[in-house]
């Protein structure tokens, strides 16, 4: 379900394109954004995305930076985990990294299960073409994180490996256990101990 003031499946490369923002209102011109009021905001009241070029290239590499922490924390946080429920490390048992970890890849499963791209990976494309970049176009942190994000693979194959990781998380899950309590340490007495 949309918010108030998109419908689906009108304009725009996004498929979301903005009507009324109230119910009793009529959807709004498309060129409503360019009145003298509004030609001096830094972003589109449409759309939401930056007017400035630059500003729309500089986010795009910020994106990209974010996608590569995500795949890093999830593939380094399994192997990590892994390793540490072998070597006995007290950290990999705790809960919210362990959820955090599961919560991510499951994500990433569900998103590609459903035969649908990365919303980040929309969203970074959608500003290289407003920024008027080609994918080759980035910085050179972005090209090589580019680079290691994306790999020339089908869609299909993508998913299932998507699918057979979030398994290994899940099956991580039981061989090294979750600490789902803080350990309950008996609380100090006040008055001290009576012998």
């Amino acid at each position: 379900m949309l918010p108030w003031g998109m419908r689906a499946g009108l304009n725009g490369p996004s498929g979301v394109s903005f009507g009324a923002r109230w119910p009793h209102e009529k959807p709004a011109a498309r060129g409503c954004c360019e009145t003298s009021a509004n030609a001096m905001s830094p972003v589109s009241l449409l759309d939401g995305y930056p007017k400035d070029p630059a500003v729309c290239a500089r986010l795009a590499d910020g994106l990209v930076v974010v996608h590569s922490a995500i795949v890093l924390f999830v593939v380094l946080g399994e192997a990590a985990i892994l390793l540490g429920g072998w070597r006995a490390w007290p950290w990999v048992k705790n809960r919210w990294l362990r959820v955090a970890h599961l919560a991510t890849i499951a994500g990433v499963a569900i998103i590609a299960g459903l035969g649908k791209l990365c919303p980040l990976t929309v969203w970074e494309a959608e500003l290289r073409r407003r920024a008027g970049q080609e994918q080759e176009m980035t910085s050179f942190v972005g090209r090589w994180l580019r680079e290691f994000l994306y790999v020339d693979v089908p869609l299909w194959a993508l998913s299932l490996s998507y699918v057979a990781f979030a398994l290994l998380v899940v099956a991580s899950l039981f061989w090294v256990p979750v600490r789902w309590r803080a350990d309950s340490a008996p609380c100090p007495s006040i008055r001290g101990t009576q012998d």
